[in-house]
């Protein structure tokens, strides 16, 4: 054949998708708030439209901060003049619907469903997206048989992609599929039979044809994106990208910019977990409006029409060209591969003419 931390179901962070996002509030604590816990003075303050249980699990979740910082005890006392910031979340959509869109099927049984998902495409409903998502389209395609697997926003869905990051998606169709494929990707096949890869169009040429990007993850300033942080930070999470260059271009002149092609593979699942571990390391991905908009100029120093295609080209140069996984009931392996995009394969056959 061929072709990046949620709750049970387990939903990966797959290089994926932006979460959600809702209203940012901000509090200041006054004299009367000193010595209260955190999670019954915003329940008082915020209520009755969020409960003190629905406080709580936000702050579970980090989706409070004071000073900038997430807390993630709803017990704090709080002093006078803490200025707490409490992201609340959009209200819960109605459950999507069935609409006609094509997907590029790679394989189907009674089990799962894999797809080689085009750039543009939003994994599942979400702020800004609630249709013409991947969720949308299965629902239409799949039909009853999605019904409450994994969630009613997210049914089926095991991993996910960035908007505009394209390529191999597995989706499970059954109850059973969804617990054993769930299970894998948590595993990040430690201990079982999984393979993620991914080909980047980077900025530059890493110094070594081969290397391991061991960086915890966590939230930027801004609380959309994400950044490297220390891994003593409260919302620090475990990321691992190994990396290898497969082509070098513009290597060995000074005239034009350089840049490479690389494969990734994940040993964890972070939300943009490649795009900022290559940015990290000072090689952004080509495209990226997050985090390689430093970069944008290094376009300026190639020749044309090469120039204006890197500029005017409309997303991360990301693809997800491999996924391997075992198969919930028949347990062979399956193996799936998908070739890049006509419009990042044109790009890269571009660089290679540098």
């Amino acid at each position: 054949m061929s072709a990046h931390n949620e709750e049970a179901p387990i939903l990966i962070e797959d290089e994926l998708a932006d979460e959600e996002s809702g209203e940012a509030v901000v509090l200041e604590a006054g004299a009367d708030a000193v010595g209260q816990r955190l999670d019954q003075w915003l329940a008082a303050r915020l209520g009755p439209e969020l409960s003190r249980n629905r406080v709580q699990a936000l702050i579970r979740q980090g989706a409070v901060s004071i000073a900038g910082k997430p807390v993630l005890e709803a017990k704090r006392k709080l002093v006078a003049g803490d200025r707490i910031e409490i992201l609340v979340p959009a209200p819960e959509p109605a459950a999507p619907q069935g609409e006609d869109i094509p997907l590029d099927i790679l394989y189907e049984d009674d089990e799962l469903i894999v797809i080689n998902k085009p750039a543009g495409l939003v994994v599942h409903p979400g702020a800004g997206n609630w249709t013409g998502t991947l969720v949308n389209a299965l629902i239409h395609h799949c039909g009853d048989s999605l019904s409450g697997i994994g969630g009613v926003r997210r049914p089926g869905i095991v991993h996910r992609l960035d908007k505009e990051t394209s390529g191999v998606m597995v989706v499970a169709k059954t109850d059973r599929a969804h617990r054993a494929l769930s299970e894998a990707f948590a595993d990040h096949g430690r201990t079982g039979n999984l393979e993620r890869a991914y080909l980047a169009l980077v900025w530059g040429i890493p110094q070594r044809p081969n290397g391991t990007i061991d960086a915890a993850l966590g939230r930027a300033a801004d609380r959309v994106r994400r950044a490297v942080v220390p891994e003593s930070r409260d919302d620090a999470r475990h990321a691992v990208t190994h990396f290898s260059v497969v082509e070098r271009f513009g290597e060995g002149q000074q005239a034009f910019a350089a840049a490479s092609l690389v494969e990734c593979r994940l040993e964890t699942g972070r939300t943009h977990q490649i795009r900022v571990h290559m940015a990290h390391i000072g090689h952004p991905v080509v495209g990226d409006p997050d985090y390689g908009l430093a970069f944008r100029t290094k376009a300026n120093r190639l020749p044309e029409p090469l120039k204006s295609k890197v500029k005017a080209f409309p997303r991360q140069a990301l693809h997800a060209w491999l996924l391997e996984f075992e198969h919930p009931t028949t347990h062979l392996t399956m193996r799936f591969e998908a070739p890049m995009p006509g419009d990042m394969e044109e790009l890269v056959g571009d660089f290679r003419k540098l």
